[in-house]
């Protein structure tokens, strides 16, 4: 999946009124992501990714992840895209949705791993896409 065709996705599916918004909700998510995949993970995941995109993930190679549950993900998705929290849960639930469809099944296995367990509520709203 090309850039422009992700962004058209999470556009569509969070029904964002402009581009810019879709842009900018899904640069917080990945972002966010960066700060919570270990290690090298945010890195291979950036690889099977546009190069817009997988810039966000990039960075912190060799790092290990921040351990923070669900709620503050939450907050630091809402925090950069200046958002309430409700819908930073449901732009990180799309956002989600879009890379697992854009990266190979094995890579997002290899994400979800990466995620503690307080996370089930957000890759199972991927599985009822």
């Amino acid at each position: 999946m090309n850039y422009d065709q992700f962004i058209k996705t999470v556009k569509e599916s969070a029904q964002f009124e402009s581009r810019e918004d879709a842009i900018k909700a899904t640069k917080a998510v990945l972002e966010t992501m960066r700060e919570r995949l270990l290690g090298d993970e945010a890195s291979n995941l950036a690889a099977q990714l546009p190069k817009e995109l997988g810039d966000c993930l990039r960075g912190r190679e060799g790092q290990m992840g921040d351990n923070f549950k669900i709620e503050e993900f939450y907050t630091r998705i809402s925090q950069r895209e200046g958002v309430d929290i409700e819908a930073a849960a449901t732009h990180a639930g799309v956002v989600f949705s879009v890379l697992s469809q854009a990266v190979s099944a094995g890579e997002w296995a290899d994400v979800r791993i990466g995620f503690a367990k307080d996370y089930d509520e957000l890759f199972a709203a991927i599985a009822e896409r």
